[in-house]
């Protein structure tokens, strides 16, 4: 009898090694997740900046996620671990127009609390470019992260804006995308690059004030003239079917082509980049070594020339001066840091902007964290408690039976229990705010026994 055949190369469970192709990210990089919190009541303009920060994070987030107005935060955070999401990135309007941004590190915090004060939409940023560029292949590879002034020298743990802050805003950031080894990774594959520039405040007042900005990068070669440059463009676009009469080169007022490369009728002669009025000179030139395959020459060969007397010539490296230029590619925003939890959502406040205490104020909210962190514990405890028993009698009920294809038993959800509370997420991002200390002490004093009768007779 023929044996049957396994698959190895495509069936679930084979050993594959892991490839990285470009336009998905690896099991390694950090995956993140955009998401409009109320997705019905955020409005245009906000859904818009959230689907224009996921092309930001691109490849590595959920750019296709749709989001429902009955969706809380508890439904994503459940998917995190099996997606494997890393990072949470939650807009959401408060009732005072304010919009406000949460960066959450998932499963267990902190959450960074940011108010976009200002913000450009991708549109808007292209509307006033001359020449705007469009999503290309720059998104199948993260940016590249730049980080500015988010170390202030002098800063220590008593300052308003604290050195452990500075040095948690720069890990949650750095955090977003996979690190670049600058010895492995091509050159070609930094495609964008995504600039954090945190403002100096001259008065000290305590402020973390960060600005996006999000660029293409292009680089044009600097060794050969701009004529030269459009006539090979030209080339290519002759081969094409949709070729664009805008960059083909004007030759009817000219009788040669040599008029068009030294420089016109009065004959200047060859013009290069410096001599040209381009644009480019400004920029920033770098050096690109040409790693096109090359021809080795075998052992045999080499033993040959060497028993002829001839030494092999070695050639020469290939360099090519590039100019480097940054075109914005949006979106823009001004994100003001107003506190920080330790937490997903929920949690101790590490640090606010606004909001002060003394020493003993903050002894009491330790025992009071502490105390909760105990109820917790103990339903915990409790729960697994009920799930181990509940598998001891269904086992136990097994047995009894003598036979495994008895009557199936009823689904419990506790078997599928978490560890995670979720009775503790914050989804509106009230934690702090005066209303949410209102419903606190109205819980405290009873009043909301009163107010449960009165809604259960309506």
């Amino acid at each position: 009898m023929a044996r049957k055949r396994t698959k190895k190369r495509t069936h679930v469970g084979a050993n594959n090694p892991e490839t990285a192709s470009a336009g998905h990210a690896t099991a390694r990089d950090p995956k993140s997740m955009v998401i409009r919190i109320g997705a019905g009541e955020v409005g245009s303009s906000i859904s818009q900046l959230a689907a224009d920060v996921r092309k930001v994070m691109e490849p590595g987030t959920a750019s296709r996620l749709k989001e429902r107005r009955g969706n809380k935060l508890k439904d994503y955070v459940v998917m995190c671990g099996p997606l494997g999401v890393t990072h949470l990135m939650l807009f959401s309007r408060s009732e005072t127009g304010n919009t406000n941004l949460r960066m959450a590190l998932a499963p267990r915090g902190p959450t960074m609390h940011f108010r976009v004060e200002k913000y450009s939409l991708c549109k808007d940023v292209q509307r006033v470019q001359k020449h705007p560029r469009g999503g290309g292949k720059e998104f199948l590879t993260p940016p590249l992260l730049v980080m500015n002034n988010f170390a202030t020298p002098g800063a220590d743990a008593k300052s308003k804006v604290p050195k452990h802050l500075e040095s948690l805003a720069t890990t949650v950031f750095q955090s977003l995308f996979p690190p670049i080894n600058p010895q492995q990774t091509p050159l070609k594959t930094i495609r964008r690059v995504l600039l954090l520039n945190r403002e100096k405040s001259e008065e000290e007042d305590g402020t973390f004030i960060v600005n996006f900005r999000h660029y293409a990068i292009t680089t044009k070669s600097t060794t050969v003239s701009k004529p030269l440059r459009r006539i090979k463009a030209a080339e290519k676009l002759m081969t094409t079917k949709s070729s664009r009469q805008g960059r083909m080169p004007n030759l009817g007022k000219l009788e040669d082509i040599a008029d068009y490369m030294i420089g016109g009728e009065t004959g200047d002669g060859y013009m290069t980049d410096a001599t040209s009025g381009s644009e480019v000179d400004t920029d920033a030139e770098v050096e690109v070594v040409d790693n096109a395959p090359r021809r080795v020459m075998s052992t045999k060969a080499r033993l040959a020339a060497e028993q002829a007397g001839q030494e092999p010539e070695e050639e020469a490296e290939n360099v090519e001066r590039r100019a480097v230029k940054l075109v914005e590619l949006g979106p823009r925003m001004r994100l003001r840091l107003s506190k920080v939890e330790e937490g997903l959502c929920a949690g101790k406040i590490m640090w606010h902007e606004y909001v002060h205490k003394s020493r003993e104020e903050i002894r009491e909210l330790e025992k009071r964290w502490e105390k909760r962190r105990q109820e917790k514990e103990a339903r915990r405890k409790e729960q697994k408690a009920n799930v181990e028993r509940k598998k001891a009698e269904k086992e136990a009920r097994k047995k009894k039976s003598g036979d495994g294809d008895g009557e199936e038993d009823e689904d419990d959800e506790d078997e599928n229990y978490s560890d995670v509370d979720f009775d503790d997420f914050d989804s509106e991002g009230l934690a702090g705010d005066a209303e949410f200390k209102a419903n606190e002490q109205m819980e405290e004093d009873g009043e909301w026994e009163d107010e449960r009768g009165e809604i259960g007779r309506e």
